[in-house]
């Protein structure tokens, strides 16, 4: 390989990396998120399943958000904050639904032999087609403006493997602990076997956790989306708000800060998924039909 394409390819790696620094909560975000959708399969489905959604996930960058977000930029920029209004509105309906899961309160069927693997890799690439959607539209904001169409595609091309990679290699580790702690519980060596057996009974645990984190970044994700936003389109009193809880936690330090914009975000998230919940909910019976509050069970019914 030439030096001059060494220095082309180190430029696109570093700009790469600079553009999708700030993308890291998201990130995180995303990585919390999908593990629940493969809770309850059968372990032999969990890491096809997870590459299903990996390979969907990489389609929507490269197929979808890409190509979008490259045309929008250049041709009508102004439709960008109106369609992530709309991702976060969906995030903030998902995180809805789940708090609901929580409470008990399900609409429709379920189908007690098993998810649905269908159902579930589509719910979970509608889902990442929102947070990769951010990732990508953050690092396109941070890539000098002064790089050529090709060098910015490049580099969107790098931030979208790498981050696919990241996170589903983080989500597989993750559902495959358990089997990896059985494998130590078979050990020869006591400490491996004890180690082994401590993962293999914190996993349920570890899940649900994951669980929770995962509905809370939904809404977090979701209602700052669509706060943020809205701003872009006019309507700044949301905005306003959240600036003012910021600045009244100011003295209190950054993280408290940064806790503070979370929850208020998760809140207004939460709202208005709750919102969007009760129309989806309302349309639904107007036509005959009980939604389901379970992505990956059955399919709603007809009465």
């Amino acid at each position: 390989m030439s030096v001059g394409l060494l220095a082309v390819v180190d430029d696109i790696l570093s700009a790469a990396l600079k553009a999708s620094a700030k993308s890291a909560g998201v990130v995180i975000d995303d990585a919390a998120v999908t593990p629940q959708y493969v809770e309850g399969l059968s372990p032999a489905r969990e890491l096809p399943v997870v590459g299903r959604i990996a390979l969907g996930s990489l389609a929507n960058k490269f197929l979808i958000i890409i190509p979008l977000a490259m045309l929008l930029t250049a041709f009508a920029p102004w439709v960008l904050p109106w369609l992530l209004i709309v991702g976060g509105a969906y995030l903030c309906f998902e995180g809805a639904e789940k708090v609901l899961e929580w409470f008990g309160f399900h609409h429709g069927g379920h189908d007690e032999g098993g998810r649905d693997e269908k159902r579930l890799v589509l719910g979970a690439v509608r889902t990442d087609l929102i947070l990769s959607t951010e990732i990508m539209l953050i690092g396109l904001s941070n890539i000098d403006p002064e790089r050529d169409f090709w060098s910015r595609l490049a580099v969107l091309a790098v931030i979208a493997l790498a981050m696919t990679a990241l996170v589903y290699g983080t989500v597989a580790l993750l559902v495959k602990l358990d089997d990896i702690g059985l494998r130590m519980a078979r050990g020869d060596s006591p400490r491996v076997r004890h180690t082994g057996m401590r993962i293999v009974r914190s996993m349920p645990g570890v899940f649900r956790v994951i669980s929770i984190i995962g509905t809370i970044a939904m809404l977090w994700v979701g209602g700052h989306l669509v706060i943020a936003n809205l701003t872009e389109v006019g309507w700044h009193a949301p905005l306003d708000v959240l600036h003012a809880v910021e600045h009244f936690l100011e003295p209190a330090g950054p993280v408290v800060v940064w806790i503070g914009d979370t929850l208020v975000s998760a809140i207004a998230g939460l709202a208005l998924g709750l919102v969007i919940v009760g129309i989806v909910l309302v349309i639904g019976k107007a036509f005959g039909k009980n939604l389901s509050f379970s992505e990956g069970h059955a399919a709603a019914v007809e009465h």
